[in-house]
């Protein structure tokens, strides 16, 4: 099970369009296999970037509201939002590599 915290269509704001550092979301769906894949990607970046970056993930399923507003159609997407903006998207499972490099721009 993934020790990154979840975020819902009720705490999205409080969580990461107020966060006062760059927010990772991980939007993904139980039934997903590539969302799978991800997941202990997720993690690792969460621990890797601790104090610089939040990371959440975002079940999809249970909370359409966001992901409409964000216009996800596939899953995995990670997005990542700062000053309360979306700066960058990443769809599909992705390396690490990838996935730390896109944050680090935004640092």
């Amino acid at each position: 099970m993934s020790s990154t915290p979840v975020v819902t269509d009720a705490s999205f704001e409080q969580d990461v369009i107020k966060s006062d550092v760059p927010v990772l979301v991980d939007f993904w769906a139980p039934w997903c296999g590539p969302c799978r894949m991800v997941a202990p990607i997720v993690d690792d970046i969460a621990k890797e970037f601790d104090g610089k970056i939040k990371v959440y993930k975002l079940n999809t399923d249970e909370n359409p509201n966001v992901a409409s507003q964000y216009g996800i159609r596939s899953i995995p997407t990670l997005m990542i939002f700062k000053g309360g903006e979306k700066v960058d998207t990443v769809v599909g499972a992705v390396p690490k590599t990838t996935l730390a490099g896109t944050i680090t721009k935004h640092l």
